[in-house]
């Protein structure tokens, strides 16, 4: 068996079985309970934010089927948050998740970002086992009930300032479930406003370089 790991965009058949893949689990462990629902939470953001130098989409592949993926975007000059990990159900337990996000954190380093950031939901405490064992600071309490923070953030410095120690704020639980949710979804909006409002940003930018080079020509 032969396995490759490619980079592809979103919209490509491998990008796209990742995601389906990631729509079942989000399915088969929260129903209607998940913040931001299921594929509308996994179809948030353009497809631009996955392209370098604003993220990527990597894949697995082993004699052409996908076992495992994952993406990243950025939020700034310093900081991607990881997306979209995910490893086919019957390659699980074999250290796929770790090395893609050793390979995620590779491309973002080299890329020049600085610090990774991520979140998963309270019912994968194996995501949240995986992430704390690989060297991620929790951005909430540990000890407290996930229920009272749905959406459990972690961080860890990569590239250049891999190993220093991370410093952003922890989140307190919410007061109920029901406040944790809304807590999370006013998190992503504000979240969503920054991160577009980056690719238009690149966009123009690039719009405005290329009518340049235009003009110059």
């Amino acid at each position: 068996m032969t396995e490759t790991i490619l980079h592809v965009p979103l919209a490509s058949r491998l990008a796209q079985t990742v995601l389906d893949g990631l729509e079942v689990e989000y399915g088969r462990r929260y129903g209607t309970t998940r913040p931001g629902g299921g594929r509308g939470d996994i179809d948030r953001y353009p497809a631009g934010l996955f392209v370098p130098p604003l993220g990527d989409f990597i894949v697995f592949v082993e004699d052409g089927a996908p076992i495992a993926g994952g993406a990243f975007m950025s939020h700034d000059d310093e900081t991607v948050e990881i997306k979209r990990v995910w490893t086919e159900p019957g390659r699980r337990r074999q250290g796929l998740a770790r090395r893609v996000m050793e390979v995620l954190e590779r491309e973002a380093g080299a890329l020049g970002y600085t610090r990774a950031y991520l979140t998963t939901g309270f019912l994968q405490p194996e995501a949240v086992r995986l992430y704390l064992t690989i060297g991620y600071r929790p951005l909430f309490d540990v000890d407290a009930d996930p229920a009272l923070y749905k959406s459990l953030g972690f961080e860890k410095h990569i590239g250049r300032k891999a190993g220093l120690p991370g410093r952003a704020a922890l989140r307190k639980p919410a007061a109920s479930p029901a406040e944790a949710i809304a807590e999370v979804n006013a998190l992503k909006a504000a979240q969503e406003t920054r991160i577009l409002a980056r690719l238009s940003g690149y966009v123009d930018g690039h719009a405005d370089a290329h009518a340049g080079r235009r003009v110059l020509a």
